[in-house]
């Protein structure tokens, strides 16, 4: 029988220590088991615990202070060790703080033999309800914070935890935020995620069955996805759905990226261009701050190129038409065109070489 896991993610470590008392209290036969990196020692803390109080604390000198190293190295084997001696129903899984659920969940679900004794049931994200829209719309980053997880981590704070938010199947608040930012959670997460105040708004039972279902998280948090997205109901939170066929166009998207990538809102999707018109470019962004990368082949879908865009307030107006100047007009994209033949174009820093990705 394998054990349930709930990962528990965020930015914010009082409100991450807060949900893990939480959980840990309301899950029966719950063992926790929390991370830290510490990154001027380059050092990370484990501490072990359940309803008996703490059970073990050891640290482990990362030869580099990052996320991949601390799952590597300390976080996937003690999951394992504590799954095979099956003295507990359950275990809650505290990551460092700033560091994504993702990247676990992925190892979880394709390692068979790690399968053999572990399974995610629930992925939580656990926010501040102080300042919920300017975490995830502002310009912050972990690193103003101490919250970052590296000494070259310039990850930014509303980036991240949007992230989170997108990829959770229940987002915590810490305590009762304005309606506005709760319509800004709910709207960024995942429609069928609840979004509550408290660990004790969550049902335990739910935690760990079957909560968390890869594929249909991948799907929602894909760059390329494609599903028609539901109605934002809370007032004062806007969405935009920008979409095409074409291209954007390589010359007027690098001079003019900030148009559609700067101001307080998160955007993210994806997009292709003539000079790489085999490959799926991500654009991920919040609070004016803005990553784009190679994601995946086309294959045999047809190109497209779409970018939701969310934030409170009112929608600004350059949004659209900055769009439609980005995106190349018919007569651009002639594959056949020699413009378009080219060894670079201005995107290797970001996107690679285009011998390499083409």
């Amino acid at each position: 029988m394998r054990t349930p896991i709930v990962l528990l993610s965020g930015v914010d470590a009082d409100a991450m220590a807060a949900t893990m008392v939480g959980l840990q209290f309301d899950l029966p036969g719950a063992v926790a088991v929390r991370h830290h990196i510490d990154v001027e020692r380059q050092v990370l803390t484990r501490t072990v615990s359940d309803v008996t109080g703490v059970i073990e604390q050891h640290e482990t000198l990362l030869e580099h202070a990052c996320v991949s190293c601390a799952i590597r190295e300390d976080i996937l084997p003690t999951l394992e060790r504590l799954a095979r001696a099956r003295r507990w129903q359950s275990i809650v899984a505290h990551l460092p703080v700033g560091a994504e659920a993702a990247h676990l969940c992925s190892v979880l679900a394709w390692d068979t033999r790690l399968a053999r004794f572990l399974r995610v049931s629930a992925v939580v994200t656990a926010l501040s309800a102080q300042h919920p829209v300017r975490d995830l719309l502002g310009d912050d980053l972990l690193a103003d914070r101490g919250s970052h997880c590296s000494d070259d981590d310039r990850r930014g704070v509303g980036e991240v935890l949007a992230a989170m938010v997108e990829y959770a199947d229940a987002v915590v608040l810490d305590g009762a935020a304005d309606p506005v930012a709760r319509g800004l959670v709910a709207a960024l997460a995942r429609p069928d995620a609840s979004v509550v105040d408290g660990a004790h708004g969550l049902d335990s039972g739910l935690l760990v069955g079957r909560l968390h279902q890869h594929q249909r998280t991948e799907a929602w948090t894909s760059p390329v996805r494609t599903d028609a997205l539901p109605d934002v109901r809370a007032e004062g939170v806007w969405r935009l759905d920008l979409q095409s066929l074409q291209p954007f166009h390589p010359e007027r998207l690098l001079e003019d990226l900030e148009l559609l990538g700067a101001g307080n809102h998160r955007s993210r999707g994806c997009f292709w261009l003539p000079s790489r018109p085999d490959r799926a470019l991500e654009w991920d962004g919040a609070g004016g701050q803005l990553s784009i990368g190679d994601h995946a082949s086309w294959g045999r879908r047809t190109p497209f190129t779409r970018i939701v865009v969310t934030g409170v307030g009112a929608a600004p107006e350059r949004l659209r038409p900055a769009f439609e100047a980005l995106v190349a007009k018919p007569g651009e994209v002639d594959r056949r065109d020699p413009r378009w033949q080219v060894t670079e174009d201005g995107f290797e820093p970001w996107l690679g070489p285009i011998r390499e990705v083409a």
